[in-house]
This record gives C-alpha cells, structure tokens and sequence, in this order.
C-alpha cells in the first residue's frame, strides 16, 4: 500500500484536526480555509530578529508556488509574523491563528517563530515541500488556532561522522530534517577510533593521519584486519575550520544547537595514530578500518602532557562551537594499560585514589575544571559516573535509564538516549529485508512509547531529566540516504516524546497524523521507512 493510500485509508477521531508533528499543546479547528495567492507579503515586526524567519519561510514556498512572496518590516503583510514581548511566555512558545484572511504568527522570540513556521509547513499541502515549480495545486490551510511549545529544553538527535565521513551538504540536509521536527540540538559525533574529522590546527596530524584508514569497505565491519605496512589509508576525510564555522551558522538559522563530542579517554585510536605519545605504549598505532573491541588504546591518565594536548584541542573547539556543552564521551574504557602503566599508577598514588576507575573519575574531573574555566559544561556517556561523577557534569545516559536515574537523584542534570528506545542503528523491521544493522529491533512503536523521565523520580528529581536524543551510529551506514532511512520515521516518533506532555499523547493518534508526514518525505526526496 502507497503512503498516499495509507493517508486515505486513516479515520479516526482525530481525523478533524489538522495532521501536526510534533501534536501541539493545543489546536482548535476553525472554519474554512486560507488562501495563498501569488500576490502574498510576509511581514514581520522586531526588526533584524525577525527578518531572518520571515525570509526562511518565503524561501521554503517560492520554490513550489512560484509565487514572489516579497517581506516586509510591519503588520500588514497576508502572513504576519510578529515578535510580542508583552505577557507570560514559555521558551519557544508560539501562537498561531489562521483566519480566511490572514495567517498571524506570534512569539516572544524569534526562535518561537521558527518554531511556528514548521507548523504552518504542515498546514500547507506536502507539494510545498518539493523544492521545485509545481502546477495545479491550490496553496490552502485549513483555519485553525494554536497554542504550542515544548515539554523538554534538550530535543536533539545525535550523528557519528567516524565510522563513515558525511559531507557538508549531508550535515545542513541533516540539520534541515531536525529543524522541520522542531528539535533544537544537533550532537555531532566528530572523533572516535575510526577516524578524527575535525580540524585542529596546532596538530595537524589528527587529520593528516587520524581522519583517514585503509579501505577495508568490501569487508564485514567486525573482519577487518588492521592495516599492514606499506598500505596507503585513502578512506575518511575530515571537515576544515570554515566548514565547521559555516555548518554552524546554517544549524543557528534554524535555531539548533550544535554540540560537539571530541572522546576522552576512549575511542581515540585515530588521535593516538598521529600522536601515540599520548598513549601509556607509545604504540605504534594505526587507525583501525573496523570494529575494535575491547577499546584498550586510550589516553594516558598519568602523563601532565595528556591534559595539555586535551586542552590545546578543546581550546579550537571551544572557539569554533559556542554550545554551551561540550561532550567529552567517556564511555567504554578498558583500563588494562592504565593498570599496567607506571605512570597511571603514580597518578593513583600521588592523587590518593582507590583504582583504575577512580582515575576516571579524576581524568573527568580535571577535563571539566578546565571546559568551567572556559565558560562552558561538561556533558559524558553515563560511564562518566564510574569512581565519582564530576561536580557539575551532566550524563547522557545510554546504557539504560539507571544512568540518568542516579545523575537526577545525586542533582545532576540528564540527557536520556538509552539503547533500548533511542538508538536508530538497530533494525527497525524485519532483518531479512532491510538494510544490515545492528542486532536487535526498535519499531516505531517502540520509539513512540519511550517515556524519558523514570517513574521512580520525585517531580522534583524529574526535572533534573532536561531532555532526550536518538543517536545513530554509521557501522553500518556508509551514506546520506541509508541515514535518512534510519532516522524517518522513527525521529518523528521522538519529536512528538520530547515535545508533547505525554497525557497528550496516543499511538492511535499519532499513527493516524504519520502518514501525512511521509507523504511530505516523499516531496522532499527524504528516504524513509514505511512500517
């Protein structure tokens, strides 16, 4: 069946309203509907702030339309968007009110307006998706009110760039799925053993040597020999300084956050390539083509010069990204050459601390005294928590719940991603038929029933839980359209968990509004699943 004929088929008591992903906190239906003519203006108010969003949503329709779609500074415009800081608002609140006449867009901030703007995307037939001239269709929007913003401050989707290089135009794609899901954080996984991708110019090795591997790509992810002297690493790449800078820029138009992950003290086997001196073997090292386990090349915790390398690194990082987070990993650590090293076993001794995973800790802790001296945070892996968390650290728990469940009750804010319902590696249908990934099945329904703050948490402990991500690692993703297929619709499903209150939200309802969204993919060129 054709996603056209599933959207027919779908009757339901929420077939009177509108299909809106994420389901806003409140949406009445009015009578009849607004006309977009090719005469239209969009006008706005509050200035440099605003002019920004009202040219974006013009951009997103003159494709498709063909109409002009002018904007300007005022309140006469057919479609208005206004910046009202008078009254009561939420963080990215907005109010939308569509009449036969006029479509009114309000907020505090031009962020709501954003916000508001994916809103109205999905009020407008799919075909406005499309990116190119399409002929008779009639431009309409059903006449509604709504009144609408988000449940949790962190709604982010995460993407590793290691095991597979994606290019500029993929990440701004990327960032353009996001945005249309109302999600405002994008965690760029940039480092891991398999390749290093960011720029660091006072060690040009990390990319020179660190960011490229042998080309094991016709093999098994897990078979993959190491590379054998004399062959030439030709596979990876990396992303320059001003690539960076301008992927930044694109992902604050649209109002999300870029958080950067740079690993410590694991998955750095493409540091150690470059730099082994860092390491408690001095190496050699290669940066592995595949799988590794257990991850044993890590950093040194006992060396000084360890933590002057980090801090020169996360140095151009914090200049590059002005995330108020940093991520720094932490997670699987094998400390077997920590416990053999003599310097990580004077650290132990001269710092009084009681093993290998209490180094950890110290590892962490000083990593974030140096992140607070810049001005920033630090966010880990919930394995962050072995030996002692750091005093203002927050933990993205992807373990489980148990993570962000003791992160909360000890005062300490939580991003929660547990593997169980949030990894889009994992088959999302039957193995036979789609693409190979990670063992396992996580189905829409799945992502859909995720409940990020744990029962067992006080209301007060609950509010420590400050938002939740999906992540999808690239093992098995070689490319921009496998990780499209990945991700939709299954983020969809985690854009309605991090923005609606969960006594709003039904799977029958949501089942009944996805079809509609798929359709929209569709115009888009975005490849999806269809469950």
């Amino acid at each position: 069946m054709t996603v056209s004929a599933i959207l027919t088929s779908c009757n339901t008591k929420h077939a009177s309203l509108p299909a809106v992903i994420p389901l806003p906190v409140k949406m009445e239906a009015e009578s009849g509907t607004f006309i977009l003519k090719p005469s239209a203006l969009i006008s706005y108010t509050g200035g440099t702030e605003a002019a920004p969003v009202a040219e974006q949503l013009a951009g997103l329709l003159r494709p498709a339309t063909g109409f002009a779609l002018k904007t300007s500074e005022g309140t006469g415009g057919n479609i208005r968007l206004l910046i009202d800081t008078s009254g009561v608002w939420k963080t990215e609140e907005y109010r939308l009110s569509v009449t036969k006449k006029k479509v009114t867009l309000t907020s505090a901030t031009p962020e709501g307006l954003f916000r508001g703007i994916q809103t109205i995307r999905q009020l407008l037939p799919p075909q406005s998706e499309a990116g190119r001239r399409i002929s008779d269709v009639k431009w309409t929007m059903p006449c509604v009110s709504v009144t609408d913003y988000p449940r949790f401050e962190w709604r982010g989707m995460h993407l590793d760039v290691s095991r597979h290089f994606f290019d500029v135009d993929f990440i701004k794609r990327y960032i353009d799925i996001l945005a249309m899901h109302k999600l405002n954080i994008f965690h760029w996984h940039l480092v891991d053993d398999q390749g290093w991708r960011i720029e660091i110019k006072k060690y040009p090795g990390l990319t020179e040597v660190g960011a490229w591997r042998v080309d094991r790509e016709d093999q098994a992810w897990n078979s993959r020999e190491p590379q054998q002297l004399g062959e030439k690493a030709t596979y990876g790449g990396f992303y320059t300084q001003e690539e960076i800078k301008e992927i930044i820029a694109y992902a604050a138009e649209k109002y999300i956050t870029i958080v950067p992950e740079i690993e410590m003290p694991a998955h750095v086997g493409s540091a150690l390539a470059a730099y082994p001196e860092y390491s408690c073997t001095g190496g050699p090292f290669t940066v592995p083509p595949g799988g590794v386990w257990p991850i044993t090349d890590i950093y040194c915790a006992g060396k000084d010069e360890t933590f002057a390398f980090l801090e020169d690194v996360l140095t151009e990082v914090i200049e590059l990204f002005p995330s108020q987070y940093i991520h720094i990993g932490g997670d699987e650590a094998d400390k077997t050459d920590w416990r053999r090293c003599p310097d990580c076993q004077a650290r132990i001794r001269n710092e009084g601390l009681g093993d290998e995973d209490e180094l950890q800790s110290y590892f962490v802790k000083r990593i974030e005294q140096f992140l607070k001296s810049k001005g920033r945070r630090l966010i880990g892996w919930d394995e962050i928590l072995q030996g002692g968390l750091a005093p203002e650290a927050t933990v993205m728990s992807w373990q489980g719940f148990e993570g962000g469940t003791a992160a909360a009750k000890s005062g300490h804010h939580a991003v929660m991603t547990p593997v169980s319902h949030c990894y889009f590696n994992i088959y999302q249908g039957d193995p036979a038929t789609e693409p190979i990934s990670f063992r396992g099945l996580i189905t829409l329904e799945k992502v859909y029933s995720f409940e990020p703050v744990p029962a067992e948490l006080t209301p007060e402990e609950g509010k420590f839980i400050i938002g939740a991500q999906g992540c999808l690692w690239t093992e098995y993703v070689t490319d921009g359209k496998t990780a499209e297929y990945m991700i939709l619709p299954r983020l969809t499903a985690l854009s309605e968990v991090v923005w609606t209150a969960p006594e709003m939200r039904s799977w029958e309802g949501f089942s009944t509004r996805l079809p509609g969204m798929m359709v929209r993919f569709d115009a888009m060129g975005l490849e999806h699943y269809t469950p």
